[in-house]
């Protein structure tokens, strides 16, 4: 058709201008929704296009001012929402934020984006540095390591029977037994965190006061030790906090035993046969250096307390200690490891005996 008899019979159209073209900008003055990344595009109204007007390109440009807040992304495909595009990863204190129950694992101790923040190692009856599981993946798996040792005032006093439940000896070695852990610790780059309370009460404030995502402890059997797992479970999962158990009681660990454990045998020599192909799993090696406490917060190390801060007799049952041939017992890691040596070496001194027990 002609141009000029098209204008003849419809006068009042005009030619396009530029400024038609263009797409408007949306004045706007607060968004307070939370858009999904994607949007389909039946979701927008395509503009009226008048034929003689060039072929709209298949990409469409979004202002800078729109694109940038609403983070759009035209798509014929809808993808779901998911938490992970609604929950937002930034923030400007992080140790202050609820943290998650479930973090990511690292998949290369050495990539620090896929570290835990902070982590917490409760020590138990395992007061070592060397060989110990819960100590070492801590110190893999985070970027910053709080150690931890509590007296529980349950421990101590009197029980229902009115005996001590901890003696002053025991208690001497328990004390002699921390600060020598504080030591070895302090000698890599660490420090031990020691207080006097109930664990949970004392575990749940320390997570709490440095935004620690997991507890790693080593598991313990006794009846009381199980119960207080369980309270420490049940305050920390309030807190989303994850509990790491490891397991380092026994010469052959649990998870290697050829049989279930209540089919345990009840002597040593039906457990012995059943174990002969079981290999001891190798040690596990110390670390060259140890993470460093978490920034902020100034923690206090606190003081190791005396048998009297225990509320025990410093004097009682002194009378009562046996001479020891070796001289007296010290407790600690380093001691026991002198000893250990010691025994070795006095046992390869010595001529080999003929048996049969192990055979």
């Amino acid at each position: 058709m002609d141009p000029k008899l098209q204008d003849s019979q419809n006068p009042d159209s005009k030619p396009p201008s530029k400024t038609q073209s263009d797409l408007p900008v949306i004045p706007f003055t607060s968004i307070t929704l939370s858009l999904p990344k994607f949007i389909p595009t039946h979701f927008i109204s395509p503009p009226t296009i008048s034929p003689n007007l060039p072929k709209i390109p298949a990409t469409l440009k979004i202002p800078t001012q729109i694109a940038s807040i609403f983070n759009l992304s035209l798509s014929s495909t809808a993808v779901p929402v998911t938490k992970s595009l609604l929950k937002s990863t930034v923030s400007a204190n992080p140790l202050s934020n609820p943290l998650s129950l479930n973090p990511r694992r690292p998949s290369d101790p050495s990539n620090a984006a896929a570290l835990r923040r902070v982590s917490v190692v409760w020590f138990r009856n395992d007061l070592r540095v060397q060989d110990n599981e819960s100590l070492t993946s801590a110190n893999n798996e985070s970027i910053s390591v709080l150690p931890v040792y509590c007296f529980d005032p349950n421990e101590f006093g009197n029980s229902s029977s009115g005996f001590d439940k901890t003696g002053s000896n025991r208690a001497s070695f328990l004390i002699e037994s921390v600060s020598d852990l504080r030591k070895n610790l302090q000698a890599k780059g660490s420090d031990l965190i020691v207080r006097i309370g109930k664990p949970e009460t004392v575990l749940a404030e320390l997570v709490k006061e440095v935004g620690a995502e997991a507890v790693y402890m080593h598991r313990e059997v006794s009846n009381d030790e199980i119960k207080g797992e369980q309270k420490i479970e049940t305050v920390l999962k309030d807190e989303g906090v994850e509990v790491k158990y490891f397991w380092g009681s026994t010469l052959f660990h649990i998870e290697d035993l050829p049989f279930k454990l209540e089919e345990m045998p009840t002597n040593y020599g039906g457990f012995r046969e059943k174990v002969k192909g079981v290999k001891v799993r190798n040690t596990i090696q110390i670390l060259d250096q140890f993470k460093g406490l978490p920034s902020g917060g100034n923690l206090e190390p606190g003081e190791i307390p005396s048998l009297a801060d225990l509320g025990l007799n410093p004097t009682a049952n002194m009378t009562q200690v046996k001479p020891v041939i070796n001289g007296p017992l010290i407790g600690g890691e380093t001691e026991a490891l002198n000893r250990l040596k010691k025994f070795a070496t006095e046992c390869q001194a010595q001529p080999p005996k003929e048996s049969n027990r192990w055979k």
